[in-house]
């Protein structure tokens, strides 16, 4: 039987990291327990009156977030608020696949055109790997907006 995953990031600012993230793979932010956030709405406003609501003092309101994958795929991301820096390179990354079936300079186009849109988000580009056949296909590597790596694969 297989399991299902949750992914945890540390972070200085789980919001913000979370909604990066949310952002870069389609993800959503849940519904807080026992609040149906209407349609259009911002689930993080509605976490905030709930946060509010339940006592939660102001200043430990970004101690943590989380998003989902919409269509139930995808593993959860949770973000918890750490207070140390990342002084070292990730020993885990996520690969982000941003042109599947796509081979040689079209899928290189691809990849810089995503790499593009996340930057404008606040990722850093690292490098550009080149497809190297057989074995690669060619990659971009990020770093999101607390400098964790990732891959544009």
């Amino acid at each position: 039987m297989s399991r299902h995953i949750q992914v945890t990031f540390d972070a200085h600012d789980p919001r913000a990291l979370s909604s990066f993230w949310r952002d870069v793979l389609g993800y959503v932010h849940p519904e807080p327990p026992g609040v149906e956030v209407p349609e259009g709405a911002d689930p993080l406003a509605a976490w905030d009156d709930f946060l509010a609501r339940i006592g939660v003092p102001e200043e430990q309101r970004n101690t943590r977030s989380a998003i989902e994958d919409p269509d139930g795929r995808g593993p959860r991301l949770f973000f918890q608020q750490v207070p140390e820096d990342k002084v070292a390179k990730n020993r885990v990354h996520l690969d982000v696949r941003a042109a599947p079936g796509l081979e040689g300079e079209e899928r290189m186009t691809a990849l810089e055109a995503e790499c593009a849109r996340l930057v404008a988000l606040g990722a850093a580009r690292v490098r550009r790997d080149e497809p190297a056949p057989p074995l690669s296909t060619g990659y971009i590597v990020m770093a999101d907006p607390e400098g964790n790596e990732f891959c544009l694969d």
